[in-house]
């Protein structure tokens, strides 16, 4: 896998891009696992009222149209109070027939009027779900790759797909919706009350329970579809790292330790949505129970007006019937209200990557040549023990550099903070006297490039996976870089650089993908280039034939080699030893071989010499 540092996998759609970046934590050091943020009430409503006003005209058209719709959908019970007390008054059919005509036509015009509310409800919906969509995306490109390494991919595809979905939803259907039944519900009320206040303080008294139950509703919501958010992220944590490694279980027999993680992950998802469900039992239940006691009230007391005759008999059913279609919009919000808190956790979540950490850049800053220095750097993973402990080195421009150790020593992390992947916790790490973190990515870029044994193959031709790297490479140029990493096999492809590689097309393995990564590094053309075990996929014959191609093409840049092998030690100009988070020689491999000391123990180790000491061979 190739990495531009500090850019997330669809950075490296961009120009200068090399690979990927959604690698685990290094192999040699447990990285630790901190989840994105989540967005706080007060963040989310600004987000809301932020995307409102992008479109506020779509939006004041939306709610003066439902206004209209819902200002004629009061005209049929005010005037069927009309025909009641008009026919009680003795009057003819032709008045009958006038009221009835006069409700069919304003029955129409609520159609007509919430037919294009909706209208541009959906549109104004589809607009914003949109924007959602690519402000997501922007977001987590903008992602470091180590914060997206310790959130766990799971959590990131979790928000992009289901929560940023749910969101859209929300936003298409609940912003039309919610504001048809709002307007309707004031418009009925305003209705009651302008029939008769007496009654209309009736129907609102008889909703108090309903604000009761909201209420308490209310106060659980959000936790619990939070927890059910973080459970789903979880659960496709799982599944995705049990899929992906599916091999590796399978040779290492961990089989049931495996399904029992995945098991674990349903349950919780279960006990969850088990929650949020029993939420759902204790409001709707009793919201329907509340929708019939305003129609009752108003009978009772308007029966007993009417019987005392303080009030005619039309006003009574008019203000019943209003009351009854009452329960049409309160239903619609409280079905939304439920809704809403699903889809604002969701939005919650996927806000929460405003507030993803990321490190200080310095945009401004130009290093002063190429030399990279580390003083006194340390690091920790996730506040746990130091990886690092006070590692001083310095890396001279053009020079070959390998590191080695056993597994554990921090070799992996130090290729990390010297590629701007981390930030050190205490001491710096410069390129050219500026903070290799702090650089701005396309700067970043242009220094140093981060290649692993992780790889990864874009849906598209071999031409596309390439020019990922440098979009106007010719064709020459692109059989060069392939030509360098020994991948002439994609000259003998059926279609050469037109194939198209995936599912539907060639399929190559892990030895063909590392190589077009590897041939993308020679595409971007960074002067420092961290391998760490960037051959590992390959056969040792095919992998020293890569190493010295692409040393070759990379003369005169600077080379840090994390060695798996070690005549990647042997052919570097010099060999740095690691041990316990601590640099313990540094020196040239002749240098180090002749001094007897760890490396020489490594050394002799790796080749089964018998004066090699009990050192273990080295991995990593």
């Amino acid at each position: 896998m190739t990495t531009a540092p500090g850019t997330t996998t669809d950075d490296l759609t961009g120009p200068g891009a090399t690979g990927t970046a959604a690698s685990t934590a290094p192999a040699d050091e447990a990285a630790g696992h901190g989840p994105l943020p989540v967005a706080e009430p007060s963040q989310v409503r600004r987000a809301a009222f932020r995307l409102i006003g992008l479109d506020r005209r779509a939006f004041a058209a939306m709610l003066a149209l439902n206004g209209l719709a819902a200002a004629a959908g009061l005209v049929g019970p005010w005037l069927l109070g009309r025909i009641i007390n008009a026919v009680g008054a003795g009057e003819g059919v032709g008045t009958v027939d006038r009221y009835a005509l006069v409700i069919l036509v304003f029955a129409l015009a609520q159609l007509v009027l919430a037919r294009f509310a909706r209208r541009v409800g959906h549109r104004f919906g589809e607009r914003t779900s949109a924007r959602v969509r690519e402000q997501f995306v922007d977001r987590a490109l903008a992602l470091p790759a180590a914060v997206v390494e310790r959130a766990g991919t799971g959590d990131l595809t979790a928000r992009g797909t289901t929560d940023v979905a749910g969101v859209g939803t929300a936003l298409r259907d609940a912003a039309p919706e919610v504001s048809v039944a709002a307007v309707e519900a004031l418009f009925i009320l305003g209705a009651v009350f302008f029939l008769d206040p007496r009654l209309g303080v009736c129907g609102v008294l008889a909703l108090i329970g309903i604000r009761y139950a909201t209420r308490w509703y209310l106060r659980r919501a959000r936790t619990a579809y939070l927890d059910e958010g973080a459970a789903n992220s979880a659960l496709a944590e799982v599944l995705a790292a049990s899929a992906s490694g599916a091999r590796t279980v399978e040779a290492l027999g961990l089989r049931e330790r495996r399904l029992a993680a995945c098991q674990e992950a349903v349950e919780r998802c279960r006990r969850t949505r088990t929650r949020t469900l029993a939420l759902r039992t204790v409001l709707l239940p009793s919201v329907d129970v509340s929708y019939v006691l305003p129609p009752v009230a108003v009978l009772l007391v308007g029966g007993a007006l009417h019987a005392h005759g303080a009030m005619s008999l039309g006003t009574v059913v008019a203000a019943a019937l209003y009351l009854r279609q009452l329960s049409t919009p309160l239903d619609t919000i409280l079905l939304w209200i439920e809704q809403l808190q699903s889809s604002g956790a969701s939005f919650a979540r996927v806000e929460g990557l405003a507030g993803a950490e990321r490190p200080a850049r310095e945009a401004s800053a130009v290093p002063a040549g190429d030399r990279i220095e580390v003083a006194g750097a340390r690091y920790a993973y996730g506040g746990g023990a130091d990886v690092l402990r006070g590692v001083d080195l310095t890396v001279r421009p053009g020079e070959r550099l390998a590191l080695v150790g056993p597994s554990g020593a921090g070799k992996s992390t130090l290729g990390r903070l010297l590629a701007g992947v981390e930030a050190p916790d205490a001491g710096t790490v410069t390129v050219g006297g500026v903070p290799i973190a702090g650089l701005a990515p396309d700067a970043l870029r242009e220094h140093v490039v981060l290649v692993t044994q992780e790889h990864h193959v874009f849906l598209g031709s071999v031409r596309d996976n390439l020019l990922i790297a440098a979009p106007h490479a010719t064709d020459a140029e692109l059989h060069a870089a392939l030509a360098a990493v020994g991948a002439e096999w994609a000259a003998e492809l059926p279609d050469g650089l037109d194939t198209d590689l995936g599912a539907d097309g060639h399929r190559p393995d892990g030895a063909r993908s590392q190589q077009l990564a590897l041939a993308r590094v020679v595409l971007a053309d960074p002067h420092t280039l961290v391998l760490d075990e960037a051959t590992a996929l390959l056969d040792p014959t095919v992998a020293r034939h890569t190493e010295r191609a692409l040393a070759a093409v990379l003369e005169g840049r600077t080379v840090i080699s994390i060695a798996h092998r070690l005549h990647t030690a042997h052919d570097a100009d010099r060999v740095a030893v690691m041990d316990g988070g601590r640099l313990t020689e540094l020196g040239t491999h002749d240098e180090l071989v002749a001094g007897g000391g760890a490396y020489a123990a490594l050394w002799h180790s790796w080749h089964g010499e018998p004066d090699g000491g009990p050192l273990p061979r080295p991995s990593a």
